[in-house]
């Protein structure tokens, strides 16, 4: 018994020191990636894809904060991606995938997650390419309903500016508050 307590105390303190505040913002990300509205009235796809690109596109706010302040800070963002991907693995398993197939599904949503955080870095200070960007990805080739690509450009910026109007420290505590979905888009 008492070997694998020190195996377990072992594992956890391996992960770092950011774990649980990283999935804690994580998972604020998720809920906020989760309002209804984006599915209802921007009509963001309530698929698989649809919600994953929202995700995508609340942690990348995450990173983005975080990434402006302290090294510490900038491995926090690196906890929250690492997070990120720990809960797609799990959830990949939970939906059937099989083990073999689990590595290369998540390796192509981390390449996803990359592609998409470099496009909208490259177009973050031009809302018409940053609403491109959205478009393609939420909407994968489709048009995005009128005015939803340039909703999701209004509620990435406010959510931005909520992000930064929030202590860092907090952040580094895992507490993140992001305006309702309604509020950012208008």
């Amino acid at each position: 018994m008492r070997i694998t307590r020190i195996k377990v105390a072992g594992l956890f303190s391996r992960r770092g020191k950011h774990e649980r505040a990283a999935y804690q913002l994580y998972g604020s990300a998720v809920a906020a990636a989760r309002d209804p509205y984006l599915y209802a009235t921007l009509g963001v796809p309530d698929t698989l894809d649809g919600r994953f690109d929202s995700i995508c596109l609340h942690v990348y706010v995450v990173i983005r904060r975080l990434n402006q302040e302290s090294p510490a800070a900038t491995d926090m963002a690196q906890a929250v991606f690492d997070a990120m991907f720990h809960d797609m693995d799990i959830n990949l398993r939970e939906m059937g995938v099989g083990d073999m197939s689990v590595g290369k599904r998540n390796r192509k949503m981390w390449e996803a997650f990359h592609g998409r955080s470099a496009a909208y870095a490259g177009a973050w200070n031009d809302e018409a390419a940053l609403a491109a960007a959205l478009g393609r990805n939420f909407w994968r080739g489709a048009e995005p309903p009128a005015g939803s690509a340039a909703a999701l450009v209004r509620l990435a910026k406010m959510q931005e500016t909520a992000l930064r109007a929030q202590p860092a420290s907090a952040l580094m505590a895992g507490t993140v508050q992001f305006q309702p979905a309604e509020e950012a888009a208008h």
